[in-house]
């Protein structure tokens, strides 16, 4: 069984940093392609960053590059999402979503990809 939980929200003020981790249990974790998503307050949920299971590639939403780092410690099965310079914008839930791969694709932006899901973080960006 696969479990997906999600750690390190909190409450910040806008330029402030936040690190997010997303430890995966059960399953082969080097095979997951692994997502963060988030959903602001009345909006649908939308692609963060994403990570390939070989972690040779990351990938960003255009609201996100430049600010968001996404690593994988796979000894540690967990998945980090480094955010800087937060903006009351980026006020959200946080949701982690892995999915199984057999080939080292380019993972897929789309909430309906993704088999396995968290319950969220709250984050919230103070002004």
């Amino acid at each position: 069984q696969v479990q997906v939980v999600e750690s390190g929200g909190r409450l910040v003020q806008a330029g402030g940093s936040l690190r997010l981790s997303c430890a995966i249990s059960g399953g082969t974790f080097s095979r997951y392609a692994v997502a963060w998503f988030r959903q602001g307050p009345g909006q649908e949920r939308e692609f963060v960053a994403a990570i390939s299971r070989s972690s040779s590639g990351t990938y960003y939403a255009d609201s996100t590059k430049g600010r968001f780092a996404i690593s994988r410690d796979n000894g540690a099965r967990t998945v980090y999402l480094q955010m800087n310079n937060l903006n009351p914008e980026d006020t959200a839930i946080y949701f982690c979503a892995a999915k199984s791969v057999i080939l080292t694709v380019t993972p897929p932006r789309e909430t309906d990809e993704y088999p396995y899901w968290g319950q969220g973080t709250q984050v919230t960006v103070s002004s």
